[in-house]
């Protein structure tokens, strides 16, 4: 009986050796680390303004994105750069934190266009261009694949439609998307955000300020619109609203709260 047991366990490892040799192997060959550098150089502002060492764990970081996370079409394609594109809008924001990751995310799904809260993208209403699921669409993200490539073709716009929805997806993670991200804001700067952001939102609505007006639908858009804009242009941020520069500066960099690491789903 005890010969009987150890057999079992030593066929049961070995069938585990093989699968996970096999799983490595196959990842190994889905990801062309050398394709995705060239991809993330050509199209993603961000990624050329990091030194060799940097760049080298940014890509790292992008086949890790993409061996958790899957990234599939509805009734579009997906190519290569969209994969790029998705996972560089995921690090983006986190950079600064390595070996975090978006726990619950499972999949991406890239429409062709835009779409509506019913997620159809063919008809009328269609005015949505990325959306964090809940509910029964929980560990699920949709984005326009149109709008994602366009948020990386022009990077002085300030506008980023997958940094967007990845840090609504960031405040999600202390339970509810606010506006106030705890994972990332220190306790002692959640006032000083709040009075910058109820200031600049009366900005924006006397028309004083360049921050995109979709920040005015509520707290939460206010912080993903200027996130934005800090990673898409944080020279302009920086002269033309050094307040929440800085404070975003807390936020997206060590000093900030979010865990050092968060692991497998």
């Amino acid at each position: 009986m005890e010969t009987y047991l150890m057999l079992l366990v030593m066929v049961i490892l070995l069938g585990l050796w093989y699968v996970l040799g096999k799983k490595r192997r196959a990842t190994a060959e889905t990801h062309n680390a050398d394709r995705y550098r060239a991809l993330l150089a050509a199209h993603v502002g961000f990624y050329g303004n990091l030194n060799s060492a940097e760049q080298d764990r940014f890509v790292n970081e992008t086949i890790r994105f993409l061996d958790r996370v899957t990234i599939e079409g509805v009734g579009t394609t997906v190519e290569d750069i969209d994969r790029v594109l998705v996972a560089a809008s995921a690090i983006i924001p986190i950079f600064a934190f390595p070996g975090w990751s978006y726990p619950h995310l499972t999949n991406v799904i890239l429409y062709p266009d835009t779409f509506n809260r019913e997620f159809a993208f063919e008809g009328q209403d269609r005015n949505t261009l990325g959306m964090v699921g809940d509910g029964f669409m929980n560990g699920q993200m949709i984005l326009s694949k149109k709008s994602l490539r366009a948020g990386f073709k022009n990077q002085q716009d300030r506008r980023n439609t997958g940094i967007h929805e990845f840090v609504h997806l960031l405040d999600k993670s202390d339970g509810s998307v606010d506006g106030i991200p705890e994972a990332l804001l220190q306790q002692s700067y959640v006032l000083p955000w709040l009075k910058a952001m109820h200031t600049e939102l009366k900005r924006i609505a006397q028309g004083k300020s360049d921050i995109d007006p979709y920040a005015l639908t509520d707290e939460a858009e206010f912080f993903a619109v200027v996130s934005e804009y800090f990673f898409e242009n944080p020279e302009r941020m920086k002269e033309r609203h050094a307040t929440l520069y800085e404070l975003l500066s807390q936020m997206f960099t060590p000093s900030g709260q979010l865990p050092p690491e968060q692991e497998d789903l």
